[in-house]
């Protein structure tokens, strides 16, 4: 126990530092993505750049490529195989978010510690998960743009990955899972807010993750906020720190009401949304 305190002590003042020093230390896996914003957001970038940058990783590359190729996106089914093409196709949005996702999934196979390796694994699952609904959602009600919502999705648990990278350095944190989840709760917030800022998201994004009022109760989900909510809400894998710490938070609403939300509303959004969430979840996963 004593291990587990001084550890997660240390930990939480490296994490402090680096808040409040403005430079949190990212994981290498997540520098295609970074190198991908930055070159995204620079005028002088062409489109060979970001396709270089992507051949580079071979698995954003193939994945890259199928996602151009899905039903979705290419809905008249010219096939697509070189990358330039693909990333034309499938656009710089969902380029960064797909980047992210596989930054992510290599992440959660980064662990020496099997039980580290599950949690990874599972928060992975649920942040493409959420992502998939968050695209559903905003092509069934075009209020948002699918693109737009499906990147907000992705970023969901990114203080989570973020903290779970960087615990390898503190070994005895996994000692004790249930206090461990308790750990990632209280920097999950800031450490998020601070990656956010980071990779200069759209302040539509931004806006989405308001945590103190994260849902505007307006039917149907009006704005990216109120569509990651929901999306939260339908996501059928669940988030194991939520789990460590006993929040089921799904099952509550199918059983019942949460936010004015009505059921059978909420249902009739499931169902139509559904298929367009299962084709971009295969994209993203294939």
């Amino acid at each position: 126990m004593h291990d587990f305190d001084a550890q997660a002590q240390a930990f939480s003042e490296q994490i402090e530092a680096e808040l409040e020093e403005g430079r949190l230390n990212f994981p290498t896996s997540l520098d295609v993505s970074l190198r991908i914003k930055r070159l995204a957001d620079d005028p002088a970038s062409t489109l060979e750049d970001i396709a270089n940058v992507v051949r580079a990783e071979p698995v954003l590359s193939a994945k890259v490529v199928r996602m151009a190729n899905a039903v979705l996106l290419n809905p008249y089914g010219a096939q697509i195989t070189s990358v330039n093409d693909a990333v034309k196709r499938i656009g710089l949005a969902s380029l960064r978010c797909l980047a992210f996702a596989v930054a992510a999934e290599q992440l959660s196979q980064d662990h020496r510690s099997k039980h580290i390796r599950l949690i990874a694994s599972g928060l992975w699952m649920h942040s493409v998960d959420v992502a998939s609904w968050c695209y559903a959602f905003s092509r069934q009600l075009r209020t948002v743009t699918p693109d737009t919502a499906m990147l907000a999705g992705m970023m969901t648990d990114i203080g989570q990955f973020f903290l779970l990278a960087r615990a390898s350095a503190y070994p005895a944190l996994e000692e004790h899972l249930d206090r461990f989840a308790e750990f990632i709760s209280t920097w999950r917030e800031p450490v998020a807010r601070a990656i956010l800022e980071v990779f200069e998201l759209p302040e539509a994004v931004l806006d989405a993750y308001e945590y103190e009022d994260p849902y505007g109760g307006s039917w149907p989900p009006a704005s990216l906020g109120d569509i990651l909510f929901v999306a939260n809400i339908a996501a059928e894998t669940p988030n194991p720190f939520d789990s460590l710490l006993g929040i089921q938070r799904r099952p509550e609403l199918l059983d019942s009401c949460i936010a004015g939300i009505e059921k059978g509303k909420f249902d009739a959004l499931l169902d139509a949304a559904r298929s367009n969430k299962q084709e971009i979840l295969a994209a993203v996963c294939g």
